[in-house]
Order: structure tokens, then sequence, then C-alpha cells
């Protein structure tokens, strides 16, 4: 997939008359099929550029994948309920194992599970040992283990991916305000940022041993220098194990060897291509690109592992719809190359699709048939 060709031209023009908050949307991006748009779908960029991207589904709730069954409508019926979904309350991030849909939602206090090809869902942080108080940053592993950033904890509660609480790596001891967490996908590291504060100087990403929970080494401290950070928030791992942050106080992405070198940075503070404004998380896709989310701009921005801004999906909006966003604060990107987007305000996760992947392929296009009602 090539995505090296330099931003339109035309793209450029608009900005410079329109003078319009952020960001183009017609960088070049891998060629799409020769087959015309299909103009019923919403597809990024829009139309003339190549579509690179379409809108799939968006999840509110337990009834976009599970079916009801029928003593729940008799039961709704029989009470005078009108709600047939338990919905999110104040979701915050999200992660996906083979069509799996995790989100961490701070207010209910959950991971709530959306498995998508098993019409099914279930909650996980409810038993006694792995109880969750505040869930915020998650991440799961190869084999789909789910790692959890409790605030209040101030652990990350490891889980099977059927729920089963494993272990907790760190502690009161270890963070002051951990904001989130990131597994090597062998589940060799684990590694946790802590946000800091304005009175606190721990702002840097604590690498662990994931198996024994050993603390291995810490990357970064407050600061505006190279390597150093202020109000980190995230981190994803690149193709090449490269470490991304999300250095939200210094509005940029810093980049780092696996063993926490640094390597080099982008972005900075505006409203053109390319800035940032609210940065919040990050994540990389099977090709290495990188993905920002930015809550004030209402969209997430996908870069080469380089740094070159490649284009844009999303509108600040106050109005709920595919890719209008007011609060975005997670963004994933699975196995198949589709992008899953958390927004807190319209309480929701938007599901986008790589165009030249057919609707029916992947994780998400394997439908196993329903439980039937019983």
């Amino acid at each position: 997939m090539s995505w090296n060709d330099p931003l339109c031209k035309r793209c450029r023009c608009w900005l410079a008359v329109a003078g319009a908050l952020v960001l183009g949307a017609c960088a070049p991006m891998p060629e799409a099929p020769k087959s015309e748009v299909r103009r019923e779908q919403l597809v990024y960029p829009s139309p003339p550029d190549a579509p690179r991207f379409v809108y799939e589904r968006t999840l509110y709730g337990s009834a976009d994948v599970a079916p009801e069954r029928d003593e729940s409508a008799l039961k709704r019926m029989l009470v005078g309920d009108t709600e047939r979904s338990e919905g999110l309350a104040k979701p915050y991030a999200v992660a996906v194992h083979r069509g799996r849909v995790f989100v961490s939602d701070s207010a209910d206090r959950f991971v709530k599970v959306f498995d998508i090809p098993e019409s099914r869902y279930f909650k996980i942080g409810d038993d006694e040992q792995g109880t969750l108080i505040k869930p915020l940053g998650i991440d799961v592993d190869a084999a789909g283990n789910l790692y959890v950033a409790d605030a209040t904890h101030r652990a990350v509660m490891v889980y099977n991916r059927d729920g089963k609480f494993l272990r907790k790596i760190g502690g009161p001891k270890m963070f002051e305000r951990l904001s989130s967490v990131t597994v090597e996908p062998g589940g060799q590291r684990v590694m946790v940022v802590d946000i800091g504060g304005v009175s606190s100087d721990q702002h840097k990403v604590r690498v662990f041993d994931g198996v024994t929970g050993d603390h291995l080494f810490d990357i970064g401290k407050r600061g505006v220098g190279a390597g150093e950070f202020n109000l980190p928030r995230d981190a994803a791992i690149g193709r090449n194990g490269q470490i991304y942050v999300v250095d939200g106080g210094n509005f940029r992405v810093q980049v780092f060897d696996r063993v926490g070198k640094y390597l080099q940075s982008f972005g900075s503070v505006g409203k053109q291509l390319g800035n940032f404004a609210r940065p919040k998380e990050i994540a990389s896709d099977p090709e290495g690109n990188v993905y920002v989310v930015d809550s004030a701009f209402g969209n997430f921005q996908i870069f080469t592992a380089d740094g070159d801004l490649l284009m844009y999906v999303g509108e600040r909006s106050e109005r709920d719809g595919p890719a209008r966003y007011m609060l975005p604060s997670g963004i994933y990107v699975d196995e198949d190359g589709r992008i899953y987007v958390v927004d807190q305000w319209f309480r929701k996760v938007d599901v986008f699709r790589p165009y030249a992947l057919p609707a029916e392929a992947g994780f998400l296009g394997v439908r196993r048939k329903p439980v039937a009602s019983r």
C-alpha cells in the first residue's frame, strides 16, 4: 500500500481560500477499486476524490449486536418498559479482537463487550476479584486478553477474552494518574501512560513485564524538550515495534524505539493540516500508518509511520450522525483495517471499513446464526 504521493494542490488551495478549521481530506491514499464509487454509501474522502474508507455501522448498545429474546420482549410489554437496549453511559476507549469489540465505560464502571460475529453482548469487571471502578484506556494482545487501565485502582487489570480476571499490574505506588495502557501483541511488555498533573512531575510512560508485572523502565519525564512530556495521553505500537506517544500538552506525537530511545516527533498546535488542538488517543494499522483522534477538531487524522499527513475523517457537530463528533476520545484499528471511533458525548462507537475490503470480508463479515429465542 503506497501513501507517499504529495498532498493534492486542490486541497491546499481550498484550505488557503477557506481558512477553515482543520484539515483536508483529499491527500493521496492507496488506490481504490476502479469500479465507480457507490453513491449510496458514505465514503471518505468525498467524491471526486478516490474513496479510501466507507462508513459501516454504529454501536450504541446491546441491541446492536444481541437479538432480543422472547421473554425479554414479554417482560417489556407487561411492565411497560420501552428500553430495548443497554446503552453506553460514558464510553472512553475501544479495543477489538476478531470481531469482539471491547468498550470501556467509566460511568457504568464496566468494559462492555459487543461480540458481532457471535451476536453476543456481555460486561467485564463486575466479579469480586476483578472489579473495575473507573476503567479508562484499554488494549488487547494477540490472544484476545484484555488490559484495562483503572484510574481509581491506579493499576492495570488483566482479563482473558471472556472476562475472567487474571492478574493486576502496578498499583497506587506506581502511578499518580494513569490514563491508558498498550500491550505488545505477544503480551511480553505492557506500557502504561501516567498523565501526571499540573503539580506533578510524573509525566511518563512506565513499561512492565506483561507476565510477571515487574517494572522494567520508564520513558520520558516532564518537560517540553525531545523525549519529554506534558500531559501524555496514550501510546501505540507501530509495525516495526516503534512506540508512538500522544504528548497532549505539547500538541505532538513523539516516537521512540523499543527500548525507549527518542527518534522523532510530529505535529504542533494549530488549525491546519497535521496540527493538533486536543489530541487524545492513538492507534496504528497493519500497514504501519498512525491514527490520532482529536476531541477539539472532532475528527481523526491519519499519518504515515514517519508523521506525514495522509487524510482525516470526521467533523465537529452538535448533531449525531456518521463521522460527526462532539467529544471523540478513543480509536482502534483491527486486524482487517477497520477503524473504531468512540464519542463520549453521543455515546457511540462508529465503525469504518477500508473501501477495498468487501462488506462480507474480515471478522465483522463473518456472521454466525443467532441463537434462537426460547
